[in-house]
């Protein structure tokens, strides 16, 4: 005899648990940009330095030579006792036209009227651009009167002309100094 079919249904069997799934990668996080690297530090040319436009290249600031007075450029300049590591020595009356052939952005001196001259003397000092704007003017500066700091703003100029002159009734016989004299370029 067969047994009688089962009002009740035969439980089928209960699936299989799903494997755990992996926990989920992380995404990964994108690292921060760095920050843009800082400009290049000007480089700075000493005027005491500077090749004469007729023997440079025309790459970098020169003085030039038809356009200029009597230039001395050397070291230990001294201004009221004061000694400067590098200048330019000119008359009290001059001018020195400087080609930059570059971006530049600043021209910096200490200037005053040289100890070689014994306290005689006086002199005002002025920076002018190429197209002959007065960008700087020092007051009267006296033999024997501590040098005076010069900074001018150069940026978009193509050339700047160092013009010194005479005061007063002996103001022909100093000799002016451009001190620490330097312009800063990109």
């Amino acid at each position: 005899p067969t047994p009688p079919p089962s009002a009740e249904p035969t439980p089928s069997p209960e699936p299989p648990e799903p494997a755990p799934s992996p926990p989920p990668s992380p995404q990964p996080t994108p690292s921060p940009k760095p920050p843009p690297p800082p400009p290049p530090a000007p480089t700075v040319y000493q005027v005491s330095e500077l090749s004469y436009s007729l023997l440079g290249d025309h790459s970098e600031p020169e003085v030039v030579t038809g356009r200029s007075s009597w230039i001395w450029q050397r070291s230990n300049v001294s201004i009221a006792e004061t000694r400067y590591a590098h200048g330019v020595t000119v008359h009290a009356r001059s001018s020195v036209t400087i080609q930059l052939n570059r971006p530049c952005t600043r021209y910096e001196a200490m200037v005053g009227v040289d100890d070689l001259t014994m306290g005689l003397g006086a002199v005002r000092f002025s920076v002018y651009n190429g197209d002959g704007a007065r960008l700087w003017r020092s007051p009267v500066v006296k033999g024997g009167s501590p040098a005076v700091p010069v900074s001018v703003g150069i940026a978009g100029q193509s050339s700047i002309r160092l013009v010194v002159e005479p005061e007063g009734p002996l103001g022909g016989v100093a000799l002016a100094d451009w001190a620490d004299s330097r312009i800063s370029c990109a």
